[in-house]
């Protein structure tokens, strides 16, 4: 078979495979690229060696056996049979459930997470979106300290299990998108600088130096990446790509490397026929991001939206610390800029930066469905200190609450694993680094960010313990169990009436009206002619809907639908989505 890297700075690259070796000869056509043919087959376990050094992974690996600092492996793609017939499913109407593969079972492996798709199905989820699955140091880790950027973590089961993963779940009719992440690697196992500039110092991101996109040798190294995120597409059937803090891909390139990466992702959807998309995970508020290409945008179909989540959280918990404080001088306020605006900080100060900070987004122009809405994620539950979840906090009425506005918005609604039961697990931040400098490093800068908010050293969980992530497993006997059996019901209500009424995924985000009383503690909106009102107070409220008649889709406490007056009789710490006659 032909093996091939690219080592622009060695003299010399040595193919170690099996038990044979072989030098390399220089590619006449590509320039500091090697390349050679070797006796190899599915398994064989093979490195480079540069100028007589180590052997190293190769940065292409599509296998790592034995973690990032072991050999390669030669992995046939052809191998698989696939057996599920899947045309695609596409974002737009879609319900997203985070998920992560070592944590959302005890046994932490991509088969056993299949067979719990099922519990997503009858949930009414439409894309599960796994954490990323990249070979990372250990076993057990979040995974946004992977590499090898074209493998599968062997601990969750390798290659051929994302395989029957992904085949199980199309048979199932979910979609599936993968967690990447561009702009950064490691620190531990990453080899990559050792091949060629993958890094730069033209520019700083808070993991040193950055992902080189626009400094000299760039072009190999957007070919990279532009090649890791085809592959998962292309040979793994995956649905669609998260990538990772975009705000942090330096690039002053005239094509960004987010355009050329959507560019290219259109190119293979076209070619495959089935639809793909990009979300991206971003702080800027740029609606560039999501804007089309042939509007001038960068193309990528989605972007999460931490606006929507931080008001949220701050009408739900008052809490008002660090990024929050914005949010939480009128929380209602906040909740009804972002479902009227999609943006909170859209040019405003933000008193966290210290500065402006974003831009208007375009309601007539923009889709609804461009911007992910969730109550929690894996960031916004594992960086606290503890990894508490809302339900730790909250009563299953607010709890219901922070569902209904989040199936109900008029973004592309995102759950985390565990939520729709009001997981009494908390998600934690653990590692299992090798290296114990490092490892020792990981555990001090935690205990050290939490001190400076107040946070006894002993009451930060060590990220090295192995009973960290055993504490993060959820407890699949809990669904069974009240209160979790109630607000598990009510997810499934919600997720059904949002497939059912079609003004529950109209796009046109300025269809949406909000009225609020920030002192009783109520929000009501309306999305066409479904009425949707939620009363975060302990008392009663009397929320004036309008004249129009209107029947109960669905109500956390028995209500009334409005008399004559218009006037919505809603329990404490209740919601209702009505539908308008």
């Amino acid at each position: 078979m032909q093996f091939e890297v690219w080592a622009p700075q060695a003299d010399r690259v040595t193919l170690h495979y099996g038990d044979a070796t072989r030098a390399l000869e220089r590619d006449p056509e590509r320039e500091g690229w090697w390349q050679g043919e070797a006796d190899a087959e599915d398994g064989t376990r093979y490195g480079y060696a540069l100028d007589d050094g180590p052997v190293l992974p190769d940065p292409r690996s599509r296998r790592q056996p034995d973690g990032p600092d072991g050999r390669s492996a030669v992995v046939d793609q052809g191998r698989h049979t696939w057996s599920a017939a899947w045309a695609g499913r596409p974002l737009p109407g879609a319900v997203l459930y985070e998920l992560h593969v070592g944590t959302y079972t005890p046994e932490g492996t991509l088969d056993a997470a299949a067979e719990r798709l099922g519990h997503l199905v009858e949930l009414g989820i439409t894309h599960v979106e796994l954490m990323p699955l990249c070979p990372f140091p250990g076993r057990h880790g979040w995974g946004y300290e992977g590499v090898s950027l074209w493998a599968v973590h062997e601990p969750y089961g390798g290659p051929e299990a994302l395989k029957r993963f992904v085949d199980r779940a199309h048979h199932l009719g979910l979609g599936v998108v993968l967690d990447v992440v561009h702009n950064h690697l490691g620190p531990s196992g990453n080899y990559l600088p050792l091949f060629g500039p993958y890094f730069t110092e033209t520019h700083h991101t808070p993991w040193g130096a950055a992902v080189n996109l626009d400094a000299p040798g760039s072009d190999e190294v957007r070919d990279y990446f532009l090649g890791s995120a085809l592959a998962w597409l292309r040979d793994y059937r995956i649905d669609g790509l998260r990538l990772d803090a975009v705000h942090a891909l330096r690039d002053t390139r005239a094509c960004h490397f987010l355009e050329e990466l959507s560019t290219a992702v259109d190119a293979l959807s076209a070619e495959v026929g089935r639809p793909l998309f990009l979300i991206a995970e971003s702080d800027l508020n740029d609606p560039r991001i999501i804007t089309p290409r042939e509007d001038g945008g960068l193309g990528l179909q989605a972007q999460w939206n931490d606006d929507f989540h931080h008001a949220l959280h701050t009408a739900l918990t008052g809490e008002a610390q660090g990024y929050y404080a914005d949010f939480g001088r009128s929380p209602l306020a906040s909740v009804a800029k972002t479902l009227t605006g999609g943006y909170f900080h859209d040019g405003t100060y933000s008193s966290f930066r210290g500065r402006r900070h974003g831009r208007p987004l375009d309601r007539s122009r923009t889709a609804g469905h461009r911007l992910l809405g969730y109550t929690q994620t894996h960031d916004q539950v594992g960086n606290r200190a503890q990894g508490d979840r809302l339900a730790a906090s909250l009563s299953p009425g607010l709890l219901a609450c922070a569902a209904t506005l989040t199936l109900t918005a008029p973004f592309t609604p995102m759950l985390f694993m565990g939520e729709e039961w009001a997981a009494g697990t908390p998600w934690q931040f653990f590692t299992d680094h090798t290296d114990p400098e490092l490892a020792e490093a990981v555990r001090r800068g935690r205990r050290r960010e939490f001190a400076a908010h107040g946070w006894a050293e002993e009451d930060v969980p060590d990220p090295q313990d192995p009973a960290t992530r055993d504490r993060s497993c959820l407890d699949w006997s809990e669904p069974e169990r009240e209160p979790h059996a109630r607000v598990l019901a009510w997810y499934r209500r919600l997720i059904a009436l949002r497939h059912e009424q079609p003004d529950l995924t109209d796009p046109d985000l300025a269809d949406t009206k909000v009225a609020y009383d920030e002192r009783q503690r109520w929000l009501a909106f309306r999305r066409g002619d479904v009425r949707v009102a939620v009363n975060l107070a302990g008392e009663p409220a009397r929320i004036p809907l309008g004249p129009r008649q209107a029947r109960v889709l669905a109500a956390w406490e028995p209500v009334e639908a409005p008399g004559a007056d218009g006037v919505l009789h809603l329990p404490g710490e209740s919601c209702v989505v009505l539908l308008q006659e």
